[in-house]
């Protein structure tokens, strides 16, 4: 399998017109989408091996089998910052903020900077990515320093607030991951956010 082209036939070969159509109804309807469940995206992917050339390739197609292929193709460690930047601005559904972060975007160095910069900005698609990169760190028990602990208990507070139920969404289960670290992050997170 050389070309992207290869690997939309392959996508129409695993087409789910079913899931595809209620994914539009749910409102993920910015791209193309054949319906592949991510497990199907996963093997090809485990089949194609890492290559950065072919994720970048793969993230300018407008269909959204070959953005989540991206994100499963592109070397851990290798994605630069600025690409990030990029990719989140055309990402148009937290469906694609959530695999990115779970994916990609949480195995490269500058995750946990970039989470922090992000939950800062006023950017929903932003702040959303940033509180998923982050609870996906938690999960993988990333503890912050101090001055982390102090800019995420500060930024989630605000997102809480929101008016954005998306951003709210990512916030809280960002801060629920938080509390799993232990037992002082549990009291630290219950005392910050009891309202």
């Amino acid at each position: 399998m050389d070309s992207i082209k290869d690997i939309k036939k392959l996508f129409r070969l695993r087409m789910n017109g079913v899931a595809a159509d209620l994914m539009r109804r749910g409102g993920i309807d910015t791209y193309i989408n054949w319906g592949l469940p991510l497990s199907d995206i996963r093997e090809i992917a485990d089949g194609l091996g890492k290559d950065y050339d072919l994720s970048i390739a793969l993230w300018k197609e407008n269909v959204r089998e070959c953005k989540i292929l991206a994100l499963y193709v592109m070397p851990d460690g290798e994605m630069p910052d600025e690409v990030a930047e990029i990719w989140i601005d055309s990402m148009g559904t937290q469906e694609m903020a959530m695999y990115a972060s779970m994916i990609t975007f949480q195995h490269q160095p500058w995750a946990a900077q970039k989470a922090y910069e992000w939950i800062a900005t006023d950017d929903e698609m932003r702040q959303i990515t940033g509180y998923y990169v982050l609870g996906r760190l938690f999960m993988a028990n990333k503890e912050p320093n101090e001055r982390g602990i102090h800019e995420f208990i500060d930024q989630a507070e605000c997102a809480l607030a929101s008016s954005s139920m998306p951003i709210k969404r990512a916030a809280l289960t960002a801060v629920q991951r938080f509390s799993e670290l232990g037992l002082v992050y549990e009291r630290i997170a219950n005392n910050a956010l009891k309202n």
